[in-house]
């Protein structure tokens, strides 16, 4: 007879996606955050570290990030022209973003 695994691990087939870890930049647009993410890499030539920036659109749903948030993303299907990551987690808010949250319920 031939083993069968049981059927939850062939329901839990996730794809594996790639995940990022940055800073938001921009939340100027409605349901898209702009995230800053800082890659460390050697130098081809030299072997000196060198650290360079890309920014990353990723989409928003509930508008729950503030600029300064460090934030977890994960590639997703094109959502737009720019648009191919989603904001999974907020890892640690900002102190900015705290401010923006109580100036924000006192005007209420």
């Amino acid at each position: 007879m031939p083993v069968t695994q049981p059927e939850t691990a062939q329901t839990e087939k996730v794809a594996h996606r790639n995940e990022k870890v940055g800073h938001v930049t921009s939340t100027k647009m409605q349901k898209t955050i702009v995230v800053a993410v800082e890659m460390r890499r050697a130098h081809p030539k030299y072997k000196r570290v060198i650290k360079t920036t890309k920014k990353f659109y990723a989409h928003d749903e509930t508008n729950t990030a503030h600029v300064g948030d460090i934030v977890r993303i994960r590639e997703t299907r094109p959502l737009s022209k720019l648009k191919r990551w989603n904001l999974e987690e907020i890892v640690r808010r900002s102190a900015l973003g705290q401010i923006e949250d109580a100036a924000a319920l006192a005007a209420k």
